[in-house]
């Protein structure tokens, strides 16, 4: 039975991949050949999936949702690779929803190469040609942080088996900041504000959303895989570069004038609330709080930049959309961002880090200034073109908490998830 369940998963992969790639080389010649490619692939991928895997449903719905907007939202562009940028949207999503369907460290490892890959291009997209200067300082800052990231993890698997206490500190540091490199938590955040107002819109809401998921599941499942007696005291330092994120990025989104360097100040903070949720690695029993409230946040986020990104492409969105969107980041109940910080206080408690629940609080308070304005600047009428649309997809995203209550739903799904991939113990 395993091996059927293997079988058709594969199978559902692989073709996914070969109609991806033949929608992307097809693209070249009608570029709608490139967006409905990338559809069918998702949608097989999913299938295969969820078919093989019943409690990959919830996870899988929310990723499959976010591709889809992402790719809908290129519409708004005229790169001069349009279709191949769906191709390489979709390639980062069914890399994202395999993830957590392996349990074997070359491909969680792939899976992560496979995420960020793409966006060095995706990044340069913009109307009229190339953006090479962004595509320079982004591409650098990620080749380092994968390069540390993959150092990172190889030395922590080798003292799995030849534990040397020395080199799993020199692991765990090099895998945290290239984790804290690759999604721009402080203070190896420099590349963040500069690339996200400086690149097209369109391109950043993709890397602000569907590119930040993969690097946290492959921390985590590497992290609590080579755990071991000198993690508890390790975490530490986690934390404290968690607490300096979260005050960062809301205290230079609070400074910032532009709408760009607001949102990519937001992400430094909100990257922080996340890598708290890694401070659980030393107690694998509660992984399964900080997996929930890690993954919410990060859906949440991603269906606020993506609205707020649109937004600011299209020159505004209907008001009561922008809002939505900015109570949930501020974690206004029963939005999925309430529920995204509410599961990570829990985990933090357990724990016993209370002093870092007290910074999440804090700094939750600290952000609600920058997302009124941001939402009351970029609020205008309505008007029936793609960027409602899209800021509309998202707000029906951050609504499913309100639709769904309790969201059992999702953390009964975390625990199996948790237990299928040894996320616990």
């Amino acid at each position: 039975m395993m091996g059927l369940t293997l079988n058709v998963m594969d199978i559902g992969m692989l073709s996914a991949l070969v109609i991806l790639t033949l929608g992307s080389i097809g693209s070249f010649k009608n570029s709608k050949l490139g967006f409905y490619g990338a559809i069918i692939a998702l949608v097989i991928a999913f299938s295969a999936i969820a078919l093989s895997v019943a409690h990959f449903i919830s996870y899988g719905i929310f990723i499959l949702v976010i591709a889809i907007i992402n790719l809908v939202s290129l519409e708004a562009i005229k790169s001069e690779i349009k279709g191949v940028d769906y191709g390489l949207v979709a390639l980062m999503a069914l890399a994202t929803m395999y993830i957590f369907n392996t349990s074997d460290f070359a491909l969680v490892l792939a899976a992560l190469v496979l995420v960020s890959v793409p966006t060095y291009i995706l990044v340069m997209i913009r109307e009229g040609g190339a953006n090479v200067e962004v595509g320079i300082k982004y591409i650098t800052f990620m080749v380092l942080a994968t390069v540390l990231f993959l150092i990172g993890a190889i030395i922590l698997v080798y003292t799995k088996n030849a534990f040397d206490g020395s080199l799993y500190v020199l692991g765990y540091v090099m895998l945290v900041l290239g984790l804290c490199l690759e999604v721009g938590v402080a203070p190896l955040h420099e590349w963040v504000p500069d690339v996200f107002s400086s690149a097209d819109p369109i391109p950043i809401s993709i890397i602000a959303s569907l590119a930040k998921i993969v690097p946290f599941i492959a921390a985590l499942w590497i992290l609590v895989y080579t755990s071991c007696d000198l993690t508890a005291s390790i975490t530490l330092f986690t934390a404290v570069i968690a607490a300096i994120s979260m005050f960062v990025g809301n205290i230079g989104a609070l400074t910032s004038k532009e709408l760009g360097r607001v949102l990519g100040y937001s992400t430094v903070a909100g990257m922080g609330y996340v890598l708290t949720c890694l401070v659980v690695v030393a107690r694998p029993e509660y992984m399964y709080l900080a997996l929930t409230g890690g993954l919410l946040m990060l859906f949440a986020n991603a269906a606020g930049k993506i609205g707020f990104f649109n937004a600011i492409k299209g020159g505004g969105a209907y008001s009561p959309l922008m809002y939505i969107l900015a109570f949930s980041f501020i974690g206004v109940p029963p939005l999925m961002g309430f529920w995204g910080k509410l599961f990570i206080l829990l985990s933090l408690a357990k724990m016993e880090y209370f002093w870092l629940v007290g910074i999440v609080v804090i700094n939750s308070a600290i952000s609600i200034p920058y997302y009124i304005r941001l939402a009351t600047e970029l609020g205008v009428d309505w008007k029936p073109n793609l960027t409602n649309f899209i800021c509309l997809a998202a707000v029906v995203m951050v609504l499913v908490t309100v639709f769904l209550l309790p969201v059992e739903w999702f953390y009964s799904t975390m625990e199996v998830i948790a237990q299928t991939v040894g996320i616990a113990i």
